[in-house]
């Protein structure tokens, strides 16, 4: 396996993890989103969509973080990272949503470049809008987490949900953003941190880290 990835990447980062947890052994291709390496002509020829991550498994080239992990859970289901009742699969796919759709879009690079170059937004206002998102998505994450307390997002394994919820909170760290307001999402994530996969595939451990 191929995993083309930017070590700042949230959705790199929730692959990783999945990997990590799966022990899928892989070749790490870095991919520098600020220096805009992924509108270069050789790495069109691999990604049509031109966004990390992309796995390629053979002669199989996945997209989309969620559907490289459900692919992954698929392909190699031990350990398992959806619960094996319909309610729970469900609920561990909608915490992960809730952060892969509702929060990450808002806040990903391509947007922040947006606001900045073409909306000429100054530093400060983008950080604002940056920090409004993470914050109130999370508190959604919280309200979540609250109604079912567990050691991780849902049970007393790390899922899905798991690997969406901490490099979340890698980038809400980085942005300065409140989390005093969310203590279950907080919780998550330092029980996550205590595993080794969420560990060693912390964006500071990245060949390609600056």
């Amino acid at each position: 396996m191929e995993l083309y990835n930017y070590f700042r990447s949230s959705a790199s980062y929730r692959v990783r993890i999945a990997l990590a947890l799966k022990d899928i052994a892989y070749d790490y291709k870095p991919v520098h989103l600020a220096k805009n390496e992924h509108f270069q002509e050789s790495y069109a020829a691999v990604s049509a969509a031109r966004l990390v991550p992309l796995l390629r498994d053979g002669a199989h080239s996945l997209t989309q973080s969620l559907a490289i992990i459900e692919y992954l859970e698929e392909t190699h289901p031990r350990p398992p990272l959806l619960p094996p009742d319909p309610p729970g699969r469900a609920r561990v796919r909608a915490l992960a949503l809730d952060i892969a759709c509702e929060i990450h879009p808002l806040n990903n690079l391509r947007v922040l470049r947006y606001l900045t170059r073409d909306l000429k937004v100054g530093e400060d206002d983008k950080n604002r809008w940056y920090r409004h998102w993470v914050e109130t998505g999370l508190e959604v994450v919280e309200r979540q987490l609250a109604a079912a307390p567990a050691t991780f997002c849902h049970g007393d394994a790390p899922t899905i949900a798991d690997c969406c919820l901490v490099p979340q909170i890698f980038n809400a760290k980085r942005f300065d953003c409140k989390l005093d307001h969310v203590p279950q999402v907080m919780r998550v994530f330092d029980a996550c941190m205590k595993l080794p996969a969420f560990e060693r595939t912390r964006p500071e451990a990245c060949p390609d880290a600056e």
